[in-house]
């Protein structure tokens, strides 16, 4: 059946926003060639997205520079905001964007949860607040339309713990600030014009490394996160695998040779964790001769890692014997093996072909910790299986929470994607 009218219109509509959004300014006749669209259809689809507000002339291209043929049309940034969220056990990274991601403002604001839970959401709150009205103030001046240009429409979130799939909230965890669970409730009072969203920290650093990073080329791979715990998201066919209760990932828990004990249901001691949590690093770095870290988070046994795979990196070749192996090899080389028990886990049962390593220690081994990880795999398992260091550094858990905001802003400002089939040519 095809579609109405009002349907192709709108179709042809989303597609066009799209390309714009990916390619950035194009012409009249670059969307005609991208989409397939005739000249009519596409000289509507521009007057119609203008006459609302969503695109505008942003410039003149080709060799004539003149004419309309030679406008530039661009989606109208600054018709919403967006702010995203890092938080973190120690604090919050806020940045705030634009519509098509262009950063505005951002603010690292540290938040001791010691001052009590009202104190610490107040703290992360604010911050929001004076980072938004900071980007507000780099925005165009206001329209003689009266068009509220430049309000903060979505805050996405990433957090460390498990999102709650019925609610969308973050539930309890053990070893996390009370805080953490009372900032969306306070971010949605206190900006009510917002959508909040939250998600897991260890998700958005897959859904940007999808998008941005490691794993462009990939629709299905697994993302193994390397900090102060450990965790796992799960990407197949292009889709990002939560599970019943939001738990797909926790490879925390999962039993594992090599420790002393099981896990509980409540704690993760024993599991995975006690192999390759950032204490447990650690120790490792202090077994093997190195020296110990300044701090025993994921920042600080992140340094040590990578000091160690930079030495590594630096050696001359054929000086991998293990009687000459220096203490930042033989180091690299435990924690590899370690780090290869839940790979190998996840390839077995899951077989992504791909494996990301991220969180603050995954970066910091880099190419040297990821080609040690592939080596022990392909001993380890029969499935080939790529593995791949961070393309995105510390960047990447915020990057996710921007994309996951931007597209909510668009899917409420262009129309959903999937409300629609293949424009109407």
């Amino acid at each position: 059946m095809p579609a109405s009218p009002s349907t192709a219109r709108a179709i042809n509509d989303r597609l066009a926003l799209r390309l714009l959004q990916q390619h950035g300014p194009l012409t009249a006749g670059q969307l005609k060639q991208l989409t397939g669209l005739s000249r009519p259809t596409v000289a509507d689809l521009v007057e119609r997205l203008s006459a609302s507000g969503l695109i505008t002339v942003v410039g003149e291209s080709g060799e004539q520079r003149r004419g309309p043929n030679a406008r530039l049309y661009g989606i109208v940034a600054d018709r919403a905001h967006l702010a995203a969220l890092d938080v973190r056990t120690g604090g919050v990274l806020v940045l705030v964007s634009d519509l098509v991601g262009r950063v505005l403002a951002e603010a690292s604001v540290p938040i001791d949860g010691r001052g009590g839970t009202g104190v610490a959401v107040e703290q992360a709150v604010t911050a929001v607040e004076q980072t938004a009205k900071r980007a507000d103030a780099m925005g165009p001046p206001a329209r003689e339309d009266g068009r509220a240009w430049g309000r903060l429409h979505t805050v996405g979130i990433g957090a460390p713990g498990l999102i709650d799939p019925a609610t969308g909230d973050l539930r309890d965890s053990a070893g996390l600030p009370a805080w953490h669970r009372s900032l969306v409730a306070a971010l949605q009072e206190r900006l009510p014009g917002a959508r909040v969203t939250v998600e897991n920290e260890t998700n958005l650093a897959a859904l940007a490394e999808q998008r941005e990073g490691a794993a462009r080329d990939r629709d299905t791979f697994v993302l193994l996160w390397l900090g102060h715990g450990v965790g796992a998201a799960v990407v197949l066919d292009g889709t990002l695998r939560r599970g019943a209760s939001g738990g797909t990932g926790e490879i925390g828990f999962l039993p594992v040779p090599g420790t002393d004990t099981l896990p509980s249901a409540t704690d993760c001691g024993g599991g995975f964790h006690s192999l390759a949590g950032a204490a447990a690093v650690a120790s490792l770095a202090a077994e093997c001769g190195l020296p110990e870290p300044g701090t025993a988070d994921g920042a600080g046994v992140a340094a040590v890692v990578r000091g160690a795979a930079a030495e590594v990196a630096g050696e001359p070749a054929g000086s991998t014997g293990r009687a000459a192996a220096s203490p930042a090899r033989r180091f690299l080389g435990a924690l590899a093996d370690r780090v290869a028990v839940g790979a190998a886990s996840l390839v077995a049962v899951l077989d992504p072909g791909c494996v990301v390593l991220g969180g603050e220690i995954g970066r910091a081994g880099g190419a040297v910790l990821a080609e040690l990880v592939a080596e022990r795999l392909r001993r380890m398992s029969p499935l080939a299986t790529e593995v791949r260091p961070s393309g995105l550094g510390g960047t990447a858990v915020l990057r996710g929470a921007l994309l996951t905001a931007r597209d909510r802003a668009q899917d409420e400002l262009f129309g959903p994607p999937e409300r629609f089939g293949p424009p109407e040519r």
